[in-house]
């Protein structure tokens, strides 16, 4: 039990930890990423309000998330003992600039994971946050399985206990959610928010850049075979791919709020 304990003290078992946290948040990235194309679904927030409601209330998916929330801490954490460390390591700083953005990155990893920390705590607090702990707004929606037709108004519960109720009236399905629509829209009509979030898109993309391919390195998986494949996924999907799809929602609405 000591040599467990000293393990997961010592530079590489915090590496390690570091390591498999990150690839955990790599796998949450394109599960959230998914569940947040729905915003594009052009159905006034009917698939984006049943994922959220979803997400949100079944048992085994809110288990997940708080095995989320302790990974991005146990990251947050590891990673500022490891920035310290590397920086009392070596006080003096290099003399030249890095020159390639994988060398900055990798330079800079402290850094980039402050500000994106920084950003998902606004984030969660302004969605999640506000999702679960405010009355909010609420959305009803009209689908006649017949033709497919889709219909929706503000809903008022009757009592400030409803969360979620699905009804039929003979071939309309009626579904009552609260609408988490209705903050991402108003979210990203604000000038302020839309830079701010694409701001840490940027961050993410050189966070992911350099984070994804360490992770591997640091758990000894790597090959000259498989090797060029975990650099192209990590470069072309998680530093390009993924953040420049999270961006263009913000982008997307602003734009259809001034029109």
């Amino acid at each position: 039990m000591q040599s467990f304990k000293q393990f997961f003290r010592s530079s590489l078992g915090r590496k390690l930890i570091m390591s498999a946290t990150g690839l955990f948040l790599c796998l949450f990235l394109i599960v959230h990423l998914g569940g947040n194309l729905t915003l594009f679904a052009g159905d006034e927030g009917y698939t984006f309000n049943i994922y959220a409601h979803f997400m949100t209330n079944f048992p085994p998916v809110e288990i997940i998330g708080y095995v989320l929330y302790i990974s991005i801490l146990v990251h947050a954490v590891y990673a500022l003992v490891l920035t310290l460390k590397n920086r009392r390591a070596r006080p003096v700083k290099y003399a030249a600039p890095p020159q390639s953005p994988a060398r900055w990155a990798s330079l800079n990893m402290g850094l980039l994971g402050s500000i994106i920390f920084l950003f998902l705590v606004i984030h969660m607090s302004n969605f999640w946050g506000r999702y679960k702990f405010t009355e909010g707004t609420y959305r009803e929606y009209r689908k006649d399985l017949l033709t497919g037709e889709l219909t929706s108004s503000v809903y008022v519960p009757a009592s400030p206990d409803f969360e979620y109720a699905v009804t039929m009236e003979q071939h309309i399905e009626v579904v009552r959610v609260k609408d988490l629509y209705a903050i991402v829209t108003e979210s990203f009509s604000m000038l302020w928010y839309v830079l701010l979030y694409l701001f840490a898109m940027v961050a993410v993309s050189y966070h992911l850049y350099h984070g994804f391919q360490s992770a591997f390195q640091t758990a000894g998986l790597t090959h000259r075979k498989y090797t060029p494949a975990i650099q192209f996924i990590g470069v072309w999907f998680f530093a390009v791919l993924i953040p420049l799809t999270f961006a263009s929602m913000p982008i997307v609405f602003y734009i259809k709020s001034l029109l």
